[in-house]
């Protein structure tokens, strides 16, 4: 069997057996990356009271849509164009903080929710097959640990777009402590999109290590016996 072909059967394989799991710790971890920073920002900082949507995103479709701009333009631009973000007035006025969230961070988001999900359903499912087999369950402990640990990671240090912080990327932590000087802010967002990016990756490789694994000759775990339905005629006499 072809590697590739091996890991997508393994990949299929955990998802299917676990299709509701797979999508509610999708969307649990996606909701974190969107809700996170700003709880943790309004507890360090100062509470949240304000959010909106851009009201220039009306104007998208005929912007997308116009001859007029190039298409180069159009590329490097919307990628980075904020959707909505959450903001907090200083009681000095001007803007205490601010959380925007744009295309790219919304493609992060979803990125690690699935990575995510579908590593804890491989995982779950591996272990399954482990035990299936015999083998016992200590290979698989691992591997549940350093994705727990990886998907707090990559919410801890998870860059987002600010306003008011003198950086235009930092880490959301990082982001609650102030009076940063300018230069540690920048070192931590070249940290922050170094840390997101070895997460990802390692998150990314764990899924596909899996799906290796669970794609091999292992049989698959017994599914749950369905419990025997009583007979019509029970106890109707012979």
């Amino acid at each position: 069997m072809k590697p590739m072909r091996r890991i997508w059967r393994g990949i299929a394989a955990g998802v299917r057996a676990r299709p509701r799991l797979f999508l509610a710790v999708a969307a649990l971890v996606f909701a974190l990356d969107l809700l996170l920073p700003p709880l943790v920002l309004s507890v360090a900082r100062q509470p949240v009271d304000f959010f909106t949507f851009n009201p220039w995103l009306r104007r998208l479709p005929e912007y997308v849509l116009s001859s007029r701009i190039p298409l180069s333009q159009k590329v490097e631009f919307l990628p980075g164009l904020a959707l909505f973000w959450f903001s907090a007035d200083s009681p000095y006025g001007g803007t205490e903080w601010g959380f925007a969230v744009d295309p790219t961070d919304l493609a992060r988001f979803l990125a690690t929710g699935l990575l995510v999900a579908g590593y804890f359903a491989l995982w779950l499912y591996r272990r399954d097959q482990v035990a299936a087999a015999g083998w016992g369950l200590r290979l698989g402990r691992p591997g549940g640990i350093a994705g727990a640990v990886g998907s707090v990671l990559g919410l801890s240090t998870g860059p987002c777009s600010v306003m008011g912080c003198g950086a235009p990327v930092i880490p959301v932590v990082g982001l609650a402590f102030v009076g940063l000087s300018s230069g540690t802010l920048s070192l931590l967002a070249g940290l922050s999109r170094l840390a997101t990016a070895l997460v990802l990756t390692g998150l990314g490789a764990g899924v596909l290590y899996l799906g290796w694994r669970v794609g091999g000759g292992l049989p698959a775990p017994a599914a749950p016996m369905p419990r025997p339905a009583m007979a019509a005629g029970r106890g109707s006499g012979d």
